[in-house]
């Protein structure tokens, strides 16, 4: 399994925790929004990573997209859901050079 999968499957339970309306709300303004900043350069990375090994980079993407519009309320709790489905069926496939090594 390639690094980018394993960030995959790291940033799409992150974001599935932050989802949590409750908990994902406390943990957020709890910690006065940083790991909306966390969760930015770690879906970056994750990006960088998917690319240099050819993999899908939507959920990644929309990770990052989530991150920047993570502070607003109801907008947040949707997007951190969409961004955690999205990634974790990015990190059950496999990335192109695993296939073509097959």
């Amino acid at each position: 399994m390639s690094s980018s999968r394993i960030l995959k499957w790291v940033s799409g339970g992150l974001e599935a925790v932050l989802a949590i309306p409750v908990l994902g709300a406390s943990i957020i303004i709890g910690l006065f929004w940083l790991p909306l900043v966390v969760m930015l350069v770690l879906h970056i990375v994750t990006l960088i990573l998917t690319k240099k090994d050819g993999g899908k980079t939507t959920g990644s993407v929309l990770g990052i997209i989530t991150s920047c519009l993570g502070w607003i309320p109801v907008v947040g709790w949707i997007m951190h859901i969409l961004s955690a489905i999205f990634l974790m069926i990015n990190a059950a496939e496999p990335d192109k050079e695993a296939k073509e090594a097959q």
